[in-house]
């Protein structure tokens, strides 16, 4: 195997072409900092996936479908920048229920099945073309599995493989935005990673790595002149399709069904190849009836790509993955290797906005922080623009808390609702604080630092004095007083031994907000001696 190396030090490597790493890349392009991209893959975009379909008049999403702009800002924000068009997922309340194959589907009134979600049009494939278009060529590099990273004290080096040629890759920072399951089954770390960061690793759980997904096209979606949404469930012994939905475009004028798969990553790699259209065929027709028979099958295994899904996650999981271990969010190395992908995000982890908010997240940690040459107005000035900020922030808090509350009510969450969308509310809170501190041109410079902590940071804090206890408070009274949850007891009222729970939760993430907040502003010193210089 020959081998390459590449004589310069780069400022900052990305590995991973998903979202995250695309992200991440336009930021630092945008500031007109240099990068290169390495993407395992023949093409970008990691688990979004969008193929032509009906005679390449539409694009099939066979990996991420929706996004829901009431609880993913930035989402709702990249689309509108990138100025993307987007539709509402068709929904008219109505959802056949298949529990025996011998016998039609029940239909059932469910009222926002998808809870206010929106497709792209073009598919989300056409966020990843206006990402990577906005990029230099000469930045991306694909084909490129990378195979080991070393920390050679004033930088990172690291292998890749490319069929038989490997290549060496030597950078100030890196920045790994892969599955954590895969970065540990996959790539070698020199030093070895310690066993705390290595558990979070392995716990942590590819979103959607076990899962496969069918979308079907026809010529017209005689489902909907039928009163039909398209949606349904299928629960009988023989299932093969659990979840199905509308996939057409935005007018219908191309029609498609998509759905998930029930059955398991065994079960699909024992099914011979030409039998499993028949299988899918047979589903469709039970719930829609004889004119689901004659379609056109789009069919992705995420199972099989050896880029997404790894050993652990060929084992099912009983619920909802877990995100959001804070082990992930560490900068390595002396700031100089960080974790991305969206499994690592504090939250809208497996999702497209846990992507982009692992991006920002490591957006703020690179070292050198552009903002920091633009001349400062005074930290006075710059508290009280920030102190504005986190009040608005404040304030729309408790809609945020509503928001992921019927989130997780729609998604038919049954055990810690008030908790989970809580959690999920505080970490959204503190990410946009964060992102609007590090566009503050503060004077950190001038400033002291006491035994590591900057004398800017209990200040910048100082906004959010109160902020949890009196979050729980507003929640406690807005569930007592909410319809929605009325047949949840224990979130209806919330008892002392859940309050206390919560409680715990919110003050982790305000330490980690605490820690962030003080790396924000010793960056930005460090920025401005060094251009000072």
């Amino acid at each position: 195997m020959s081998h390459a190396k590449v004589d310069s030090v780069l400022d900052t490597v990305i590995v991973g072409g998903g979202l995250c790493g695309l992200a991440l890349a336009n930021s630092l392009h945008g500031q007109g900092r240099t990068f290169a991209l390495y993407e395992a893959r023949s093409r970008l975009g990691g688990r979004i996936l969008s193929v032509p379909g009906a005679g390449d008049a539409m694009a099939l999403d066979l990996g991420p479908t929706w996004f829901w702009p009431d609880t993913q800002p930035r989402m709702s924000k990249l689309v509108a920048d990138l100025g993307l068009q987007f539709f509402p997922q068709h929904d008219n309340g109505s959802v056949l229920h298949l529990t025996d194959h011998d016998k039609r589907p029940d239909t059932i009134r469910v009222a926002d099945l998808h809870g206010g979600a929106q497709r792209l049009a073009g598919g989300m494939g056409a966020l990843v073309d206006a990402l990577a278009n906005a990029l230099p060529p000469d930045a991306m590099h694909l084909e490129q599995e990378l195979l080991s990273v070393r920390d050679l004290g004033a930088h990172v080096e690291l292998l890749f493989r490319c069929a038989e040629a490997t290549t060496i890759v030597r950078a100030r920072q890196a920045v790994l935005a892969i599955p954590p399951r895969l970065l540990d089954e996959r790539v070698r770390f020199e030093p070895a990673l310690d066993a705390a960061l290595r558990a979070a690793l392995q716990a942590t759980p590819t979103w959607m790595a076990d899962k496969a997904k069918i979308v079907v096209t026809y010529d017209q979606a005689f489902w909907r002149a039928a009163g039909e949404s398209g949606n349904a469930f299928v629960s009988h012994e023989q299932v093969v399709l659990g979840e199905i939905f509308d996939a057409c475009d935005a007018t219908a004028e191309h029609a498609a069904l998509g759905g998930f798969f029930a059955l398991s990553p065994q079960f699909r790699a024992s099914v011979h190849p030409s039998s499993m259209p028949m299988l899918i065929s047979s589903q469709l027709v039970q719930v829609f009836g004889p004119q689901a028979e004659h379609g056109e099958q789009h069919m992705q295994d995420w199972s099989t790509e050896a880029f997404t899904c790894s050993t652990l996650d060929m084992t099912p999981l009983d619920g909802h993955p877990e995100y959001g271990n804070p082990q992930l969010r560490r900068a390595l190395w002396s700031n100089k290797l960080f974790l991305g992908s969206s499994e690592t995000a504090a939250y809208g982890g497996g999702y497209m906005e846990g992507a982009l908010e692992a991006a920002a997240r490591i957006q703020r940690a690179l070292a050198i922080d552009v903002d920091a040459a633009q001349p400062a107005s005074g930290n006075a000035a710059c508290l009280t623009h920030f102190n504005a900020q986190v009040a608005a922030l404040r304030v729309g808090a408790i809609e945020r808390y509503r928001q992921h509350l019927q989130r997780y009510l729609a998604a038919q969450a049954k055990e810690q609702l008030t908790q989970r969308a809580l959690l999920d509310t505080v970490e959204q809170v503190y990410s946009e604080a964060l992102d609007q501190l590090g566009g503050l041109p503060f004077d950190t410079a001038a400033v002291g630092v006491q035994r590591g902590r900057s004398d800017l940071t209990p200040s910048v804090l100082a906004a959010f004095d109160g902020f949890n206890s009196a979050l729980l408070e507003e929640v406690a009274q807005f569930n007592r007083g909410s319809c929605a949850i009325s047949n949840f007891p224990n979130e209806h009222d919330l008892n002392q031994d859940y309050i206390e729970t919560i409680a715990r939760d919110l003050a982790a993430a305000w330490r980690e907000f605490a820690i962030n907040v003080n790396g924000v502003l010793l960056h930005k010193g460090k920025a401005q001696v060094t251009l000072a210089e």
